[in-house]
């Protein structure tokens, strides 16, 4: 694997994986979701080995992927609750 060029920014590097996955949205993880979702890796870090944090964050997506945006930061904030508590 080679790399080319300077890293990415976060909005391009979720819109590349994005078309990459044909995940067809210019924007599928807006910054209120991406804050959840840092805060489940960092939970899952702390609370588990390191590797737990990109497979929690994973499997979330996963269980939450087919509801509407709005659905789905409810329940990734709900899930961030439960398991900081």
């Amino acid at each position: 694997m080679t790399e080319s060029g300077p890293p990415l920014g976060i909005d391009a590097w979720l819109a590349r994986v994005s078309d990459l996955l044909a995940a067809g949205a210019a924007d599928p993880v807006g910054p209120a979701e991406r804050a959840v979702l840092l805060d489940l890796a960092r939970v899952a870090a702390r609370r588990s080995e390191r590797i737990a944090a990109p497979i929690t964050t994973y499997l979330a997506g996963v269980a939450f992927a087919g509801l509407d945006p709005a659905e789905r930061l409810a329940r990734l904030r709900a899930l961030l609750a439960a398991l900081e508590a």
